[in-house]
């Protein structure tokens, strides 16, 4: 058996073979749910999950996701989407469709610190991320040891203030047309508006969050100065503005005084793995929508 692959998994590959996943975001107006719903019927689809948010009924914007479940769906996606295009039209939706059966292909991206990275790595080896690790990409080679015994390509590139334009051409170039998505595992770097623009809302980071924020070096020893009570942490999408895109996820925990500065360094390891992990789940089984700086996440 492959690594990545358990006897789970196996059985739910083959369940979500003939399922596909819809999202829709369109002006809110009468009749949207029924034509999509009028449509599928007519299809011969058998809906199994359906979720739906409105801004505001008057004039906002309305989400929906939709999984389902069609005969011989290979064969079939492509004039199903051509066919939809018309309702799709009707109601000036901003729409994709993606089969459960094909698993995004993600990137992690990580540094020195292991315990983002080895989240994922436990998550994708027990078959509860639903995604190919195609490749791991470093500055530092600490941890190709940790990575390569997963059986997944671990990539050294080295990054500096005067090599960071041809480290990230490199990445480009690694990568390829063999990844939907990259996660930043603690990458320690900035990544440019120019590698950024080629994935749009398909680049994840995670990064602590303190009530209140600090900026700058040692967070978490400032944090212990100002007697912090709740540290936690966020995953949001990547844009030009740093730490400022969508926000996926968030998760807090309570400290006190009583806490040291490496208690609060372990908490915050602690969140970071958790909201990292279902940051990524949420984003390969397509339970995101992205409008405009916000997300709606149906989970």
């Amino acid at each position: 058996m492959e690594a990545g692959t358990t006897n789970s998994s196996i059985r739910r590959e083959s369940e979500l073979m003939n399922r596909a996943r819809m999202l829709i975001s369109c002006p809110d107006q009468p009749g949207i749910v029924a034509a999509v719903s009028q449509f599928l019927f007519e299809y011969g689809a058998n809906i199994v999950q359906s979720d739906q948010y409105t801004m505001d009924p008057e004039g906002g914007m309305f989400f929906i996701r939709i999984e389902f479940d069609l005969t011989e769906l290979a064969s079939r996606v492509e004039t199903l989407r051509a066919d939809f295009s018309t309702v799709a039209e009707k109601f000036s939706m901003d729409w994709s469709l993606s089969l459960a059966s094909q698993k995004k292909r993600i990137a992690i991206f990580v540094s020195k610190e292991d315990h983002a990275l080895l989240e994922l790595l436990w998550h994708w080896r027990a078959g509860d991320l639903n995604a190919d690790i195609a490749m791991v990409i470093s500055n530092h080679n600490d941890m190709r040891s940790l990575v390569e015994p997963f059986g997944i390509p671990f990539h050294h590139i080295p990054v500096t203030a005067a090599t960071k334009a041809e480290a990230e051409q490199r990445q480009l170039e690694v990568i390829g047309d063999r990844v939907d998505a990259i996660v930043l595992a603690r990458y320690m770097q900035i990544v440019s508006p120019s590698f950024i623009q080629n994935y749009a809302n398909r680049i994840i980071n995670i990064h602590h969050s303190f009530l209140p924020a600090f900026v700058g070096g040692k967070p978490y020893a400032q944090a212990h100065n100002r007697g912090v009570k709740i540290i936690g942490a966020t995953a949001h999408y990547v844009t030009d503005e740093l730490d400022a895109g969508p926000i996926i996820e968030q998760d807090v925990q309570r400290v006190s005084h009583r806490d040291n500065v490496e208690d609060l360094k372990r908490i915050g390891r602690h969140i970071e793995r958790i909201v990292l992990a279902r940051a990524v789940a949420w984003h390969v089984e397509d339970r995101i929508i992205v409008h405009n700086n916000k997300t709606v996440v149906f989970n």
